[in-house]
């Protein structure tokens, strides 16, 4: 390699093309594998809004950092191995340093937005809420996996699973907006991170191993649909119940929950 390819190397940027690429294979092998090509599109378009959104997490911190840097002016500079601000800059050098930092964070969330609505649709407002979409198959494969390393962290794998995830997984998710099951992932790791001791006691009472094991008022718990189903049942009771009684599932399941939860206070 030359000197002027290792230049362009260096300073070499992914061009529109070959990211259309990389997505295009993407969507090629996963159809190979049975996934339809709306499902891929949905799921890149997610991680795309998701790098996004972490890209201006990112930047914003960075900001920050120039902003504490830009305390103690003159002659500041941003923490040590962090891009902040440049040594010897004087006050209105500082204060267009960070309006430009705020412009591109503001850009990058403005276009986060437009990718994920782009995905999943814009949000109902207040005002029009508006009917929910249907649960789709890829919504509910999401939700698996993130139910399911959730669960493991309070309790092990049961061999009582009612084996209804699916029906189950989809009752939960008919409770919301497609725009919050594609943040649903995160408030439920938020959920079960807030009230961890909480749900350590119910799975440690009323879960696989407890002394009720068998009790079918609790074979939910058995389920790793378990802690998503106690998530909407904590958050939003009444949606949960009338999609819970339109799937026709057994209402004791959520009769025992709530009683274990209530046990675990």
């Amino acid at each position: 390699m030359n000197s002027t390819e290792e230049a362009e190397e260096a300073g070499q940027r992914l061009h529109t093309a070959d990211v259309l690429n990389a997505k295009r294979t993407l969507v090629q092998l996963l159809a190979r594998a049975g996934v339809h090509a709306g499902d891929a599109e949905h799921l890149i378009g997610l991680v795309e809004a998701g790098a996004l959104t972490l890209a201006h997490d990112e930047l914003g911190a960075l900001a920050r950092a120039g902003q504490g840097a830009g305390d103690g002016l003159p002659g500041a500079a941003g923490p040590p191995g962090v891009p902040g601000l440049p040594k010897g800059k004087t006050e209105p050098f500082v204060s267009g340093w960070l309006a430009g930092a705020e412009t591109i964070t503001g850009g990058l969330a403005a276009l986060a937005e437009r990718t994920l609505r782009d995905t999943v649709g814009a949000e109902p407002g207040a005002t029009t809420p508006g009917p929910r979409s249907p649960v789709t198959r890829m919504e509910v494969e999401r939700a698996k996996v993130a139910v399911l390393p959730l669960y493991l962290s309070f309790t092990t794998d049961s061999e009582l699973d009612p084996e209804v995830s699916e029906q189950v997984l989809t009752a939960v998710l008919g409770t919301m907006t497609a725009r919050r099951r594609a943040g649903y992932a995160g408030r439920l790791t938020s959920f079960a991170s807030e009230h961890r001791t909480r749900v350590l006691r119910m799975y440690a009472e009323y879960g696989p191993g407890s002394a009720i094991a068998i009790h079918g008022r609790y074979s939910l718990l058995h389920s790793p649909t378990s802690i998503a189903v106690l998530e909407r049942l904590v958050v939003a009771p009444a949606p949960l119940r009338e999609e819970w009684d339109a799937a026709e599932l057994p209402p004791a399941w959520l009769d025992g929950l709530t009683t274990a939860w209530e046990s675990a206070a």
